[in-house]
């Protein structure tokens, strides 16, 4: 079954419940391009290989692409994400408890920023899905085990494979390119840094767009009275409106994040922060073919940690680490929770 955009327009109009839905998700995916995409750019700032302005749109454009043209290729991202909870077969349940599970998305993210907790979005649209369907089915029988173990494998990814990948690839070009004039190599860098740094905003786009691209489409299937997505095939329209929504978000507000998260970093030189990208690219590249959900920015840190240990192990940011760890400690249970409770709430209200 696809679903036209003109019929979806329609069904939109007439449920309320599915409008807000929709409003949440695409607020999400903004915010997501807003404060995540930023990321995958920020060593093509620090290297002074792009000016700000310049990585933000190049980031804009290939966040677009990434999802329009990686969901058309491979879709596991997304596939994964729908499939990994059970709302029941109720679909207007279903629907309340999804809409109740983007909300908690927000109402954390903003808690845990106040009290300074680190955050990762993805993680808690896992744990806001999760909390929300243990709510709805009484129990772990919302829970689909095959899938969900993917999230584990991506926490192991994103930080064991982020960090070997950024230590292989730069320890290669160390090797290959330690006799070269160093004048001749910085400037091919330059160039090879921003093709890596839009190959790591094209995944990023691959990666975090379909994991929303996946919520929506769970919320149109329950629309539609199905409780699962099975027979679905995910509209062009909807890769479109996603891509753009992202790209939006990247435009808008990169600037500030980046200069942050550029002088947070440690000082990379073109070569490493080539490595860095190129190595959080093909990361990214093999948990999307995988349908494995993992933080975008987790798994560039990580990169970055990696091509940091090439010289010395002790330029390791251990703190970065921690502040990693305390993510995944207090995301899944803390947003889980939330979303737990704000179902129940909705459900008593809205059922």
């Amino acid at each position: 079954m696809e679903v036209s955009f003109s019929y979806f327009w329609q069904d939109m109009a007439g449920n309320p419940v599915l409008c807000i839905m929709v409003l949440f998700t695409l607020g999400v995916i903004f915010v997501n391009g807003w404060t995540d995409a930023p990321n995958a750019i920020a060593t093509c700032v620090t290297t002074r290989c792009l000016s700000v302005r310049g990585a933000i749109l190049m980031s804009a454009a290939f966040n677009f692409l990434g999802v329009l043209i990686m969901t058309q290729i491979n879709s596991s991202v997304a596939s994964t994400i729908s499939n990994m909870v059970d709302f029941g077969n109720n679909t207007h349940y279903a629907m309340i408890a999804l809409c109740a599970a983007l909300l908690s998305i927000v109402v954390y993210s903003v808690t845990a920023s106040f009290f300074g907790i680190p955050t990762s979005e993805s993680h808690s649209l896992i744990a806001g899905l999760s909390g929300a369907a243990i709510a709805l089915q009484h129990g772990t029988a919302g829970i689909n085990g095959a899938e969900w173990i993917k999230v584990i494998y991506g926490l192991v990814l994103s930080l064991a494979l982020g960090f070997f990948t950024g230590w292989l690839v730069c320890k290669m070009i160390t090797i290959v390119c330690q006799e070269l004039d160093r004048r001749k190599a910085n400037g091919f860098f330059r160039i090879a840094q921003i093709i890596g740094a839009a190959a790591m905003s094209f995944m990023h786009g691959a990666q975090d767009g379909q994991k929303f691209i996946g919520v929506l489409f769970l919320g149109i299937a329950f629309s539609n009275g199905q409780s699962s997505v099975s027979g679905m095939e995910i509209p062009v329209w909807l890769m479109l409106l996603c891509s753009i929504v992202m790209g939006l978000g990247t435009s808008v507000g990169g600037e500030k994040i980046i200069k942050s998260v550029g002088m947070d970093m440690v000082k990379l030189e073109r070569y490493q922060g080539f490595s860095a990208d190129l190595a959080g690219a093909l990361c990214l590249l093999f948990s999307s073919l995988f349908g494995i959900p993992v933080s975008t920015t987790h798994t560039k840190t990580s990169a970055i940690m990696g091509v940091g240990a090439v010289k010395r192990i002790s330029a390791i940011n251990f703190g970065i680490v921690k502040d990693m760890m305390l993510t995944w400690i207090f995301t899944f249970p803390g947003c889980g929770l939330i979303s737990f409770v704000m179902a129940k709430i909705f459900m008593y209200v809205f059922g």
